[in-house]
């Protein structure tokens, strides 16, 4: 069982360092819920968060019809399979992790509109999704042509975390979106939180130092 005091406490921290950490005005705070049951939804919504991340489509689906609609929009930001889009259209406000033009094409056709932000590789680890840096601009212009609304770019951190890695990579995604005119980057989690906001990130997914371990 979740104890609601103490994210509740650990929620009012980390908004604290982000208002004192934030460069680039306003973070969204997503509330990473993986690994967590329906619960985490409900609560999420009690204490004021404004999103909650998921990673899996299973878990979206499942949570969503235990909950039904009375909770903060969902982030899809776990990597996407095409075959999926269809379950999770109807649940799904923001698509965190799009990377290919198979993916943008499937959510124009099934979430006409939606919200995206194209998720850039940016420490070449193969084992982690998203484009290369150089073609984030040609997947920006295919989503605005299908009609979907583009948000920013976003990015995950290097496994290793080594901080000077880590900010290189935060700093290159937070400059190709200014090149794009992209306002938003979706970057930083637990570990690389305050090297994140240093390096312009508007959302950060947050799940352990919230709600606590898995």
């Amino acid at each position: 069982m979740i104890d609601e005091a103490a994210v509740a406490e650990r929620l009012a921290a980390l908004r604290a360092t982000i208002a004192n950490e934030q460069q680039r005005g306003e973070v969204t705070l997503c509330a990473v819920t993986k690994g967590f049951d329906a619960s985490a939804w409900r609560l999420a919504k009690r204490l004021g968060c404004v999103a909650i991340g998921e990673n899996y489509a299973q878990d979206v689906v499942r949570k969503h019809a235990e909950v039904g609609d009375d909770h903060p929009p969902v982030h899809f930001i776990g990597r996407l399979q095409t075959n999926k889009v269809r379950s999770l259209a109807p649940i799904v406000a923001v698509w965190q992790s799009v990377d290919r033009a198979a993916l943008v094409a499937e959510i124009a056709k099934r979430a006409p509109g939606g919200r995206i932000f194209v998720q850039v590789n940016a420490t070449g680890e193969p084992e982690k999704g998203g484009c290369a840096a150089d073609e984030a601009g040609e997947l920006v212009a295919q989503a605005r042509d299908t009609g979907l609304v583009v948000e920013g770019l976003m990015t995950v951190g290097p496994t290793d975390t080594d901080p000077e890695r880590t900010r290189a990579a935060f700093a290159a995604v937070r400059r190709h979106a200014d090149e794009l005119g992209l306002y938003g980057c979706s970057m930083g989690m637990t570990g690389d939180l305050t090297i994140a906001l240093a390096e312009g990130s508007t959302l950060v997914r947050i799940g352990t130092a919230l709600f606590g371990p898995r």
